[in-house]
């Protein structure tokens, strides 16, 4: 870091907006939108649901760890969110996607900046605990503001959300409206560590040196606990409108390692990686439910194995074998070629 972040980034922000993981990320997602009109199998369809929201929430803990900072807060976020759908829905009688998915994204969004001011002081162990503190006083006001938020009994009802006028009320158009909610988590994300890449990297490495260096850290790192928060919000909501309720137990506190799991078993280096962990762990813990008792111990042993032989996560092991590959390639090419030189001279 011989140079400031501030000298080297005119110059690298030439490059694309997205690169080759956030272009197969959103690809990815918007083929989820062909299985609504495909497929008509209620479990596909909720699997489908699932993985996506799973995904989308991941995101909130992917945009945190590209500054070495591990949250554990993205179920308040969707508590948030998801209940803010709710009261909009159930006792405002708001229907319309477009303005729900803005009162979802924006409210949890705003929230989370005074928290930020507070949370963002701390950094390893610390900044563990008290997001994870967080989302358990989130979750016991949940349960308290009864006149709000249905206390215990959560807020039943939710109304068929409605686009341009036009209901989507049965499961394939729950999932049109997950998708929906997912590529602009997942868009979002990737415009947003995309161009702040650089300076997520001067963080991650080093932020006292960064700083030192003129890196405005703090404001990095609200924007960024701004934004996850934002996107949690919207998986918040995809999940309310899926399930037609919101209840506290929806956002239980523990969900948050699940998230987690996701995007390191995924690979935290990159998005693609959140959907990734999403798409396998999702389905795995689908298949190994039909073992019965078994099913955690087997789920277990799948992250333990991953974590193990891909320290990167699937995609960076993915990436690891493609580059050797390319690298023999290059080598048997560049032999080749020494080999026809010799023999001509």
């Amino acid at each position: 870091m011989s140079r400031t972040v501030a000298t080297l980034l005119p110059e690298e922000r030439r490059q694309p907006l997205f690169g080759t993981s956030e272009w197969a990320t959103l690809g990815l997602v918007l083929l989820a939108f062909v299985v609504p009109f495909s497929v008509s199998n209620p479990q596909i369809l909720s699997q489908t649901n699932l993985i996506l929201i799973a995904g989308t929430a991941a995101l909130g803990v992917y945009i945190m760890l590209r500054m070495d900072l591990m949250s554990f807060a993205v179920p308040s976020f969707m508590a948030i969110g998801g209940y803010t759908v709710a009261i909009l829905g159930i006792r405002l009688g708001v229907t319309d996607a477009i303005v729900l998915a803005v009162g979802a994204f924006v409210v949890p969004a705003v929230l989370a900046i005074p928290l930020g001011a507070l949370i963002l002081r701390l950094k390893g162990v610390y900044f563990v605990l008290v997001t994870f503190v967080l989302t358990e006083i989130v979750q016991l006001l949940l349960f308290e503001a009864a006149p709000l938020t249905g206390g215990s009994n959560g807020l039943v009802g939710m109304p068929a959300v409605t686009f341009f006028g036009f209901e989507l009320w049965d499961n394939s158009h729950v999932l049109l409206t997950t998708c929906g909610l997912a590529f602009a988590g997942f868009f979002i994300a990737a415009a947003f560590t995309r161009r702040f890449r650089y300076e997520f990297a001067a963080i991650e490495k080093n932020d006292v040196l960064a700083e030192s260096l003129g890196l405005a850290c703090w404001k990095y790192k609200a924007m960024a606990f701004s934004v996850a928060g934002g996107i949690s919000g919207l998986a918040g909501f995809a999940l309310v409108n899926m399930l037609m309720t919101a209840h506290p137990t929806s956002f239980a506190p523990m969900s948050s390692v699940t998230y987690i799991t996701y995007t390191i078993v995924g690979g935290k280096g990159s998005i693609l990686g959140t959907l990734v962990g999403a798409i396998l762990l999702v389905t795995a813990t689908d298949y190994f439910a039909l073992s019965g008792e078994l099913s955690p111990g087997l789920f277990g042993l799948l992250i333990v194995v991953v974590t193990l032989v891909a320290r990167g996560g699937i995609v960076g092991l993915a990436g690891t074998l493609l580059r050797r590959l390319r690298g023999g390639a290059k080598a048997g090419s560049s032999a080749r070629s020494a080999e026809t030189a010799e023999a001509r001279s």
